[in-house]
């Protein structure tokens, strides 16, 4: 399995955290004051929130519970990478905003 984020290709297992992934690989994951500020992966502060194309497993209630508050929506197309098991190929995608919430692009699968 293949994890693509900001132009790298990081093999990893079936089931691996995506949050843990990025980090250990070197993926800025956070924006901003977010480095310094965030819940180190419990899924409560949202900031971790990233745009995915690929196989992962569904959305638990840690991360559709702090989808549905502001600023984020539970219609978005953000999930939570702290709260997401890769299952297959994926392709990441960063957005502006504290919480990653924004509408500019950060980063993209390949740069």
């Amino acid at each position: 399995m293949e994890v693509i984020a900001q132009g790298k290709r990081i093999k990893c297992q079936h089931g691996d955290n995506l949050r843990n992934i990025l980090l250990q690989n070197g993926i800025d994951l956070y924006n901003g004051n977010a480095k310094v500020i965030n819940c180190r992966g419990i899924g409560t502060c949202g900031t971790c929130a990233v745009e995915i194309d690929g196989e992962v497993s569904e959305v638990n209630w840690r991360d559709k519970t702090r989808r549905s508050l502001p600023p984020h929506s539970p219609t978005s197309k953000l999930r939570l990478a702290c709260q997401t098991k890769v299952l297959g190929d994926v392709r990441v995608t960063k957005y502006d905003g504290f919480w990653g919430q924004g509408s500019q692009i950060v980063w993209t699968p390949e740069r």
